[in-house]
């Protein structure tokens, strides 16, 4: 909380205002049952202690949450103005950092009771926020990325010619949670011309013999996210399918080798379309190569052209080029990576070889 306190000044900031989401979580570890209308606030400026302002009947809980000792806390009644008691711990012309989790009836709230503060969403002003994870952060994702690799290597032992993708959709989310995930956030089952589309999710279709089948899964474990993506393929596969899947490895392989700390995150994107584009396959490459990871699944920084942020030792990433046949077939590998002081550390370890499945 100190140091965020102290990046808000940096980039001419009075303070920060947190909503519960993930930031909150992150900064003073309180998640309140849910995100309501009524106001919840953590305020963090330079020149004080951290703030958590709350209704009355959630104090207990904010003061149970891991950072109490660090906060001081107060409430506010059901009858008062909460943006009148959030007021009295603001600057009235302070110009603040919001996050993006924020509702509008809250922050429209707090312009009426102080018109004379600015905002702005913490997404632009500080988008590396938490990006840089400590050695206990990474140890975490470690830990969820190893989850998700035993996931992977199980999900590989059960039948996937005759099944729906939901069923094997359900398959991967019951071994997530089989191996300590406390949240599932996506299963996608993509086969044959459905893992076309990189953003499909998993549908009534039916996996034949001959599908390409791509894998993309991930969740929360102890707090920390997995992502990862593998394709398999039931039966034997064509020369063709065998190709495009070494073409996306290769890509892979190259990004990865990309990392290093002060590289942009740009570069490692261009690294991976190359591969791709030089094999012809250029067009067929439609998304960015990565997302950031941590408490949520996808945060920055994105390994996408026009993102010249360096990377830091610390940041963890996904880095997941694909290739996408349009009616018939896709291909997608996904490991999680952090960058340290030397190049990249994967923080998943199943093969990248097109696994064979029944």
């Amino acid at each position: 909380m100190e140091r965020a306190a102290r990046h808000a000044a940096l980039v001419g900031l009075s303070g920060l205002l947190v909503s519960p989401g993930p930031d909150m979580l992150w900064l003073c570890g309180h998640r309140p049952i849910s995100s309501t209308e009524r106001l919840t606030l953590l305020v963090l400026t330079p020149d004080s202690d951290p703030r958590l302002l709350v209704p009355a009947s959630e104090r207990p809980d904010a003061e149970a949450s891991p950072g109490a000792g660090a906060l001081r806390i107060s409430a506010w009644r059901d009858g008062q103005d909460p943006y009148a008691a959030a007021a009295g711990l603001l600057r009235p012309h302070g110009r603040y950092g919001v996050s993006d989790a924020t509702w509008s009836l809250h922050l429209l709230g707090l312009q009426e009771a102080l018109p004379l503060t600015t905002y702005r969403p913490l997404a632009v002003a500080l988008p590396m926020l938490r990006a840089v994870k400590d050695e206990h952060e990474v140890a975490r994702l470690a830990a969820a990325g190893a989850a998700a690799d035993a996931t992977y290597e199980e999900i590989l032992s059960v039948r996937f010619a005759g099944r729906r993708e939901t069923d094997v959709a359900a398959d991967l989310a019951r071994l997530l949670r089989q191996h300590g995930h406390s949240q599932v956030d996506f299963t996608v089952v993509g086969a044959g011309p459905n893992g076309a589309n990189p953003h499909h999710g998993a549908g009534g279709r039916v996996i034949a013999d001959g599908d390409m089948v791509v894998l993309d899964f991930g969740g929360l474990k102890d707090g920390y996210g997995s992502d990862t993506t593998r394709t398999v393929h039931v039966g034997e596969p064509t020369d063709e399918e065998r190709a495009v899947h070494e073409v996306v490895r290769a890509a892979q392989q190259a990004a990865f080798e990309a990392v290093r700390p002060y590289v942009p995150c740009q570069e490692v994107d261009r690294t991976a379309r190359a591969v791709i584009e030089d094999a012809g396959y250029g067009e067929h490459f439609v998304h960015r190569t990565g997302h950031g990871i941590g408490v949520t699944t996808h945060e920055p920084p994105y390994l996408v052209e026009g993102e010249d942020q360096p990377l830091v030792p610390g940041m963890c990433f996904s880095i997941e080029p694909g290739v996408y046949l349009p009616g018939r077939f896709g291909v997608r590998i996904e490991d999680v990576v952090t960058c340290t002081r030397t190049g990249g550390r994967r923080l998943n370890a199943t093969p990248h070889e097109m696994a064979i499945v029944n």
